[in-house]
């Protein structure tokens, strides 16, 4: 904290580095959802194949693949969660938002996904009450949808 009570700024570098990082995130995740990624992939996958009597299908055979697909998978989970966590955060900026910006909305829900399990227990049984007083109130049958 500062002088004022706000917080400290992370340092620049800090900050270079983040924001250097998520969008390497977000352009390997990108990337890796587009149909050439899963072309190389599966070219990949057949040279490999192809090349399995090169090497009399040996262990080193079976290696090269094993280790490439391992390497591959464990640094895109990091890189996948990533994007899912900005995604998130960005869809929860919005429905707060929303939440605010609507008159009859209860702004006590902004910070829901800060709750307790049990407390999000309690707030659903809440509104799934409300639900089934509005589905009795209004005669709807199981599909009020037109």
């Amino acid at each position: 904290m500062n002088k004022h009570g706000s917080p400290n700024p992370a340092p620049t570098h800090d900050l270079r580095l983040l924001v250097g990082f998520q969008k390497f995130a977000r352009s390997v995740t990108r990337a890796s959802g587009h149909p050439l990624a899963f072309a190389l992939a599966l070219g990949t996958v057949v040279l490999w194949a192809l090349a399995g009597p090169f090497f009399l299908s040996s262990n080193t055979w079976l290696l090269i693949i094993n280790t490439i697909t391992n390497i591959v998978t464990f640094l895109m989970i990091f890189l996948i969660r990533n994007a899912q966590n900005r995604q998130s955060e960005a869809v929860q900026v919005k429905l707060d938002e929303l939440i605010r910006a609507t008159q009859e909305a209860q702004n006590s829900l902004l910070d829901i996904e800060e709750l307790s399990e049990e407390e999000l227990v309690l707030i659903k049984a809440r509104y799934g009450r409300l639900a089934r007083k509005a589905r009795e109130a209004g005669g709807a049958g199981p599909n009020p949808l037109p």
